[in-house]
């Protein structure tokens, strides 16, 4: 859904990426720094119990991390592997941000049904990016479902922010959304790779296909 808007962001972006590359910064620097913060930030403030401070400073590096597409293109430096390693950061920092909620609800938290819930966010999580990553490796586009990555990080953020305020329900509810949407981004995902990888082909020559 929020993929309409990369577009705007791309525009707004990149003047910064600009001003980056002018300073020597590379696609891959800021890519590094931004997964690096992320994972770090994750993994010492939430099983901590610092929800509110994680997330915010979680957000700063994840925006941060923005930027590597706005210096690529503003440097002419976009290629494969930057693309190949920016995603592959991607899944760990997602992984980094869930382990961490995990390890304080199942410990120090004291809360096994959100850690359990947690938990399950991140396998689906995986499954999400895995499927797609699989079927485009088998040639059929997968760029559907309900809840990319974008909402999944906008949902987790802003619930275990909200959370760590004190707002009373907002973190169950949250992980609670974020869990049935990802659930049914992986429905979405099989289903459409299934129907891609069995449709029936057309035979040479046929009028609809000439």
């Amino acid at each position: 859904m929020l993929r309409y808007l990369r577009p705007l962001l791309a525009r707004l972006l990149l003047p910064v990426g600009r001003f980056l590359a002018r300073l020597g910064v590379t696609p891959s620097m800021v890519t590094l720094l931004g997964a690096l913060g992320t994972v770090a930030s994750a993994l010492v403030f939430y099983p901590q119990g610092e929800l509110f401070t994680g997330s915010a400073v979680i957000t700063a590096f994840v925006l941060f991390d923005m930027l590597d597409g706005a210096v690529a293109r503003a440097s002419d430096s976009a290629s494969k592997w930057g693309a190949f390693l920016d995603s592959t950061l991607d899944r760990l920092s997602d992984a980094a941000i869930l382990s961490g909620l995990v390890v304080w609800f199942l410990g120090g938290g004291r809360d096994p049904v959100l850690g359990y819930l947690a938990l399950f966010c991140l396998v689906s999580g995986f499954g999400v990016s895995y499927i797609k990553a699989r079927a485009e490796g088998l040639g059929a586009n997968c760029d559907v479902g309900i809840a990319e990555r974008s909402e999944r990080l906008v949902i987790i953020l802003v619930a275990v922010g909200l959370g760590g305020l004190g707002v009373p329900y907002v973190l169950e509810a949250g992980l609670g959304v974020l869990a049935l949407l990802s659930a049914i981004t992986v429905v979405q995902r099989l289903i459409e790779t299934r129907n891609r990888l069995t449709r029936p082909r057309r035979p040479a020559g046929d009028p609809e296909t000439a």
